[in-house]
C-alpha cells in the first residue's frame, strides 16, 4: 500500500533524530559525510527506529547540499553522499518501512543571508541525486524562512509525482517569524502541491501542540509533527536533551487530536521516544474533523509616539549644516578627559558625540555607558556604534531593547574590525551578521517586531546611521553597497575619513542621487608616521601622497605638524561645506581640542555659506 494510502487510514509513526545519537557516540564532524565512511553507524540507527516502530524513515541528509557541504570542503561529494544515504536507508528498511529523502533549510533566522537563486541551484542538485536512487518520497524540513520554503517546494513538485511532506520550524507558536500564521502558511504550501504539511524542530511538544490547536485539517493534504524532545543544555561542553520518552508518550493522542497523521520526533529524540509514541498509538485510527481553538484577536494597542528628546539627524542634516564629532571611548577607567572633552564640544554647539565599539577591536569603556552618561548628565545627543563582531544575534537585541529603554535612539550599523586585529587576537570574532542584515533587523524593531518575528508591544524609534567607505579604487561598488543599505533602512551615512579635495568632489558627484544625506568623515592629522601608518595599516583609510608629503615637511617639528594637520582640515571642510550638509569630525586620541577648534571654525563657515546663499537668492 502507498505512503498516503496509508495515511488516510491510520497513523504513521516517523522516526527521530540522527544527529542527536551521532553527537552522543562521540561523533562530533559532518553527519552527512559518515554516510560514505560509517555506513554500518548509520544503517543501525535507521534499524533502531525501525525497530521502535517507525514507519517512515529519513535519509541521513539534512545537510548534504553544496552550501552546507562546503564548509567541510565537500561541496564535491553531494552525488556520492547522498547516493550513500539513501543506500544505507534502503538497506535498513527493507520493505518495512517508507524511505524519504531529506532536505533541510538553508537561511534559518537570517533571510536575506543567502539568494534565492544560490539556494536553489544547491537544492536542485541534492533533490535530483535524491530522486535518482528511487526514493519512497521527499521531505522538506527545518524552514525557518517560508519563501524558501515556497521556492523549493515548487521545484520539486515539478519534478516529482512522489509524495512531498514540508515542514516549517517556529520561533514562536502559531507564527512565522515574517509574522505570516501557520494556518495561513500551511494553505499555500498545500496549494502549492505538498501532500504533508507540518512542524518540526526548535519548539517541544507542548509548543507545538498550541501551534496545532490553530490549524484546520487540510482539504487535500495531510498534517505531521516532529517535535524536539525538550530544550536543549549544556553540560560540560556538550549540548544534550533531557526530555523523557514518557513524556512524549503522553503527548502522543494530544498530536492525534489535533489531526496529526505522521507523528515522530527531530533534535534530542530518540528509539526510546519513538518507541513511546509508537505504543500509544498502536490502533488509533486519525480523526477527520476537529474544533479549531481560535485564539482570541489580539488587542490592538495603540501605538503612542516615542517622544524623542533629540529630533532626527537624517533631518537637521537635510535642512541645515551639521556637525558631529567622534569621541572614542577612554581605553582605561580614568574618564576624566573624556568628559572635559564632551563638555568643551557641548559649548561650541555640535549635533551629536558619536561613540565608537571598541573600534579595531581594542577593548575601552562601553559605548552604551557611556553614551548614557552623555546624554543625563551634559544633555547632549550620543550617537552610539553598534558593531556586529562582539555579540551574537541574542545580544545584537538586547542590546538594542537597552538603548532603546535608556532612551538613546541614534546609532550606527558597522560590521566591525576582526578581533584578530585588536588587544585580544584570541578572542572569537562573532558576525551572526553583517552590518546590513543589522540594518533591516534594526528597522523590524521599530515596527515593534524582534529579530525573530515576536511582537515587542512596543515600536523603537532608531535612527539607523550606515557606514560608508569612499577610499576605495572602485566608488561605484561602494555607491552601490549605500543603495542597498538604503533598500535595507538605513536612514543616512557617515563616511570613513576624506583625506582630499578631489575625492570630496568624487563623492558627491557619485552619490547626489541618493535621498539620504552624508555625514563626510574629516580627521585631523598629527604627525607623518601617524599619516603613514593611517594609510598603510588601518583599514578603510587612505591619505593621498601629497598630503602625506605635507606632513613629512614637519618631522622635525611636532607642534608645526599638528598645526599643519588642522590646515589640511579646514581647507577640506571649506570643499566639504560647498557640497554637504554634514560634517563628521573624528577626535585623534582624545585630543578633543584639535576637533573643538575644527567643529567651531565649521560653524562659522557654515553660517558664512548660508548667508551667502540668502544674500543670493534675495538679488535674484
Amino acid at each position: 500500500m502507498s505512503f498516503l494510502e496509508k495515511l488516510k487510514n491510520q497513523i504513521l509513526i516517523g522516526d527521530g533524530a540522527m544527529g542527536t545519537l551521532l553527537y552522543s557516540y562521540g561523533t562530533d564532524c559532518c553527519f552527512e559525510e559518515l554516510n560514505l565512511s560509517h555506513p554500518e553507524q548509520i544503517q543501525n540507527i535507521h534499524k533502531a527506529y525501525i525497530g521502535a516502530g517507525a514507519d517512515v524513515i529519513q535519509t541521513n541528509t539534512y545537510a548534504a547540499n553544496y552550501l552546507k557541504l562546503q564548509r567541510y570542503g565537500l561541496e564535491d561529494s553531494v552525488k556520492e553522499i547522498n547516493s550513500a544515504a539513501v543506500h544505507n536507508a534502503k538497506i535498513a528498511a527493507k520493505n518495512d518501512a517508507y524511505v524519504f529523502g531529506t532536505i533541510g533549510g538553508n537561511r534559518g533566522v537570517k533571510p536575506n543571508s543567502i539568494s534565492l537563486e544560490d539556494l536553489k541551484r544547491s537544492f536542485r542538485e541534492q533533490l535530483y541525486c535524491l530522486l535518482l536512487e528511487g526514493v519512497d518520497g521527499i521531505l522538506l524540513e527545518t524552514f525557518y524562512d517560508l519563501q524558501e520554503l515556497e521556492a523549493v517546494l515548487t521545484i520539486t513538485r515539478k519534478e516529482t509525482n512522489l509524495p512531498i511532506i514540508s515542514q516549517l520550524a517556529l520561533q514562536e507558536p502559531g507564527i512565522l517569524q515574517d509574522q505570516t500564521p501557520v494556518n495561513e502558511a500551511f494553505l499555500r504550501l498545500e496549494n502549492l502541491g505538498a501532500d504533508v504539511i507540518g512542524l518540526n524542530c526548535r519548539l517541544g511538544p507542548h509548543h507545538t501542540l498550541l501551534s496545532l490547536e490553530q490549524i484546520e485539517i487540510p482539504a487535500h493534504a495531510y498534517l505531521s509533527a516532529y517535535p524536539n524532545a525538550s530544550l536543549p543544555a549544556y553540560t560540560d561542553g556538550k549540548f544534550h536533551y533531557e526530555g523523557d520518552a514518557e513524556y512524549f508518550r503522553k503527548s502522543a493522542l494530544a498530536f492525534r487530536n489535533e489531526g496529526v497523521g505522521l507523528l515522530g520526533g527531530c533534535c534530542g529524540t530518540t528509539p526510546e521516544h519513538i518507541r513511546a509514541i509508537a505504543s500509544e498509538l498502536k490502533n488509533v485510527v486519525p480523526i477527520t474533523q476537529k474544533v479549531v481553538k481560535i485564539k482570541p484577536p489580539k488587542q490592538v494597542v495603540e501605538v503612542v509616539s516615542i517622544k524623542r528628546d533629540f529630533p532626527p539627524l537624517e533631518k537637521i542634516v537635510k535642512k541645515k549644516p551639521s556637525i558631529i564629532v567622534e569621541l572614542d571611548p577612554p581605553r582605561k577607567l580614568d574618564t576624566t578627559k573624556f568628559f572635559k572633552g564632551a563638555k568643551a564640544l557641548k559649548e561650541v554647539g555640535i549635533d551629536a558625540i558619536t561613540l565608537a565599539d571598541n573600534s579595531l577591536a581594542s577593548v575601552r569603556i562601553s559605548n552604551e555607558s557611556l553614551g548614557y552618561l552623555v546624554k543625563t548628565q551634559l544633555e547632549m545627543r550620543p550617537l552610539i556604534h553598534i558593531a556586529c563582531r562582539d555579540r551574537n544575534l541574542i545580544g545584537l537585541q538586547s542590546h538594542l531593547m537597552g538603548l532603546h529603554t535608556l532612551g538613546m535612539n541614534d546609532v550606527l550599523a558597522i560590521t566591525g574590525d576582526p578581533a584578530r586585529v585588536g588587544d585580544f587576537p584570541g578572542a572569537s570574532s562573532v558576525y551572526d551578521v553583517s552590518s546590513f542584515e543589522l540594518i533591516q533587523m534594526i528597522k523590524q524593531l521599530n515596527e515593534g517586531l524582534s529579530f525573530s518575528g515576536k511582537d515587542l508591544g512596543q515600536k523603537t524609534s532608531f535612527s539607523i546611521a550606515a557606514a560608508f567607505n569612499p577610499n576605495v579604487r572602485h566608488l561605484d561598488k561602494a555607491v552601490q553597497r549605500l543603495e542597498k543599505k538604503v533598500q535595507l533602512g538605513a536612514d543616512y551615512f557617515i563616511s570613513q575619513p576624506v583625506f582630499s579635495e578631489e575625492k570630496l568632489l568624487e563623492i558627491y558627484e557619485s552619490t547626489k542621487h541618493l535621498n539620504a544625506p552624508i555625514y563626510i568623515g574629516l580627521m585631523p592629522l598629527l604627525s607623518s608616521k601617524n599619516a603613514e601608518f593611517l594609510h598603510n595599516e588601518v583599514p578603510g583609510i587612505k591619505i593621498s601622497k601629497t598630503i602625506r608629503d605635507r606632513m613629512a615637511k614637519f618631522n622635525d617639528n611636532p607642534v608645526q605638524a599638528v598645526q599643519e594637520g588642522i590646515e589640511i582640515t579646514k581647507s577640506l571642510i571649506d570643499t566639504a561645506l560647498d557640497l554637504f550638509n554634514g560634517i563628521y569630525l573624528i577626535t585623534p586620541f582624545l585630543r578633543y581640542e584639535l576637533t573643538v577648534e575644527l567643529a567651531l571654525y565649521a560653524r562659522q563657515r557654515a553660517s558664512e555659506l548660508q548667508r551667502n546663499r540668502i544674500a543670493v537668492s534675495t538679488i535674484h
